[in-house]
């Protein structure tokens, strides 16, 4: 496949890509509640102001740049659900908020549950985040339930570009979980992918500019890489939220770096079709100087009607630059004319829509375009540019040094290739010799004290027999190496825990989670895990004078919890301070450390005793726990 082709081929799939990704994004649960409309007042107040006779019914999404181009503060919206459904305190609910421009304070039937930023606080920093606002189950009323919004922005006027000037989307109400997934969704789209577009544009001018560099002669290489690293770097305002500075130096720094950026382009245009004029480099150089004067002239209270106006000279200018280079392309350049042609047609394609959107002629669009498009043509077109380059006589590197890398590349991978079998080796025999003492073990010792348990005429050498028997049984399981289920773990800790209570007549009261996990113990997690329940019950049985215990166990964000409570006489006062002295506490926490976990003891005289138990279940655990 031709080049040019394989390039078009690869930017169609990307397009492709996003177009899905747009269209899983405005996806809609059917449980989910849609608000459209809003009471809304304009006021700085610190809550709604209730009885204002300026309020008024507005529908969402409210943008000011339409709906109140010259507010410059903040604005209250008012919505009223109810949550279609009987909650309880254990409920979440979410709202999620496609677009707050540019801070955002919500209150629920007079109870603040979020908030955007300090009081006063306008920046325009949060305007491309989708935001998700966790509703307590608790705080909900069965109904009539009152939100109260309030954002905080920038009118039309004091902002560059018409996505900064304040405004609220429409707002969705549901379950938390069901919302979680459409903002996970909406930060990728609106702000991830801005991010990996431009670091992937930022890295390719990077090497553009070294190129140039080293060939001093290719200057289109050197005015392409500075223009790319100056577009990747504009692109920083959709996404940086700390910006330690005013809007107004914040806009006026944006607009003094964009002149410079679309100059680097007409140069590289011109440059790529070997063209040179001292007139435009110096009319290029002038408008770097002159565009700053006159936003200072006009002031920050009107940078919006000069900004757009400077856009529009800058995309004539612009579009007079590709116009020249395709013709003479089209009569020096005839292959470079149709890639040349697709790119600059995307790219006006872009910038007009662009434009349009400013000029308020087209909505605002849910996702960023200008900032993921422009840098996506970039990129295919330098990755040709970079090809055609590699493919240049005077580019073909030294093959001897091409030889002796590639030598050192496949040495390296015998040398790795072979350390990995050696340490395969090696687990191997060491898993062998682990099966062969175990299996020793069950049949020379298991057989002996079976024996004795069965035989002994003493009572307390049976007992302290099969003791000894069910440890060797444990200590067999956690050599052989197998791995055991979560579940079928707590069903073995529960019978055990169960029984040795009953015969010491303490009340046991167990809960395990309620669903079935399909996580799974590395064999020495097991062993050690048993271990410290065996001593907790044991120090239960013989020094609390306990009545009842209570087991909780639960799973939580990737750790395994055992949480057990007796009733007791708790831990003396000459032990206070000193909890692990004694009672088998020492080895408890031991083994829990070896195991990447935490085992705490809190007690106090007449109180009883708590041991809290906490085990990671990623697989970092079993990898730890069986060195």
């Amino acid at each position: 496949m031709p080049r040019a082709a394989l390039l078009r081929t690869v930017l169609r799939l990307v397009l492709a890509a996003l177009l899905a990704g747009g269209a899983a994004a405005s996806a809609q649960p059917p449980d989910m509640q849609l608000l459209s409309q809003a009471l809304a007042v304009a006021s700085n107040a610190e809550r709604f102001p209730e009885g204002d006779p300026s309020a008024a019914t507005v529908s969402l999404p409210d943008e000011w740049a339409e709906s109140n181009p010259r507010h410059d503060g903040g604005v209250w919206y008012r919505v009223q659900f109810d949550p279609g459904r009987a909650l309880d305190r254990n409920d979440l609910l979410g709202l999620y908020v496609h677009r707050a421009c540019s801070a955002l304070d919500v209150y629920l039937n007079g109870r603040r549950i979020h908030s955007g930023g300090r009081p006063g606080d306008t920046m325009a920093r949060d305007c491309h985040y989708p935001q998700l606002v966790t509703i307590p189950g608790g705080l909900v009323l069965s109904q009539g339930n009152v939100l109260d919004l309030h954002v905080r922005g920038h009118a039309l006027a004091s902002v560059a570009s018409r996505d900064r000037a304040g405004g609220l989307s429409e707002l969705r109400i549901g379950a938390h979980d069901a919302l979680v997934g459409r903002y996970a969704d909406a930060v990728f789209w609106n702000v991830s992918i801005v991010k990996i577009v431009n670091l992937a544009l930022a890295t390719l001018g990077v090497v553009m500019v070294l190129l140039a560099w080293v060939n001093r002669r290719d200057a289109p290489l050197g005015y392409y890489g500075l223009m790319a690293v100056g577009l990747a770097l504009l692109s920083a305002r959709h996404w940086w939220r700390a910006v330690p500075l005013d809007n107004a130096t914040v806009e006026f720094l944006v607009c003094l770096a964009f002149t410079p950026v679309l100059a680097l382009g007409v140069q590289f245009l011109l440059s790529y079709a070997g063209v040179r004029s001292r007139m435009i480099e110096a009319a290029l150089l002038a408008q770097c100087v002159v565009m700053p004067v006159s936003l200072l002239v006009a002031g920050p209270s009107r940078l919006f009607a000069t900004t757009s106006a400077w856009y529009v000279v800058l995309a004539l200018e612009t579009f007079g630059a590709m116009l020249l280079h395709l013709r003479i392309s089209w009569r020096d350049r005839r292959r470079d004319f149709v890639p040349m042609a697709i790119t600059l047609a995307a790219t006006s394609a872009v910038m007009l829509h662009e434009l349009a959107v400013q000029r308020g002629w087209l909505p605002l669009p849910e996702a960023p375009r200008l900032q993921v498009w422009l840098p996506l043509i970039l990129l295919a077109f330098g990755v040709r540019l970079l090809l055609q380059r590699a493919a240049a006589p005077a580019a073909v590197p030294d093959m001897r040094y091409l030889i002796d890398a590639r030598v050192r590349e496949v040495s390296a991978e015998l040398e790795r290739t072979h350390a990995e079998q050696a340490e395969a080796r090696i687990e191997e025999v060491t898993q062998k010799e682990r099966k062969r003492i175990a299996a020793d073990l069950h049949d020379d010792l298991g057989a002996k004290l079976l024996t004795i348990v069965h035989t002994s005429e003493s009572e307390r050498i049976s007992t302290l027999a099969r003791e000894a028997l069910e440890e060797m049984r444990l200590s067999v399981r956690g050599l052989t190496g197998k791995p055991v289920r979560l579940t079928d773990a707590l069903a073995d800790w529960r019978a055990e825990t169960v029984m040795r209570l009953g015969q010491a007549n303490v009340e046991i009261d167990w809960k395990s989670p309620a669903e079935d996990s399909d996580q799974v113990l590395a064999a020495r997690v097991y062993v050690q895990t048993t271990r410290i329940l065996r001593e907790s019950v044991n120090n239960i049985i013989k020094h609390s004078g306990a009545s009842h215990v209570k087991v909780r166990c639960a799973i939580h964000q990737g750790n395994f919890g055992i949480n057990i409570q007796d009733n007791g006489k708790g831990i003396p006062m000459e032990l206070d301070g000193k909890l692990d002295r004694g009672h088998g506490m020492t080895s408890m926490k031991q083994r829990a450390k070896q195991m990447q976990g935490q085992c705490l003891v809190e007690s106090g005289p007449g109180y009883g005793t708590v041991i809290r138990l906490t085990l990671p279940l990623g697989p970092e655990a079993p990898a730890s726990a069986s060195r």
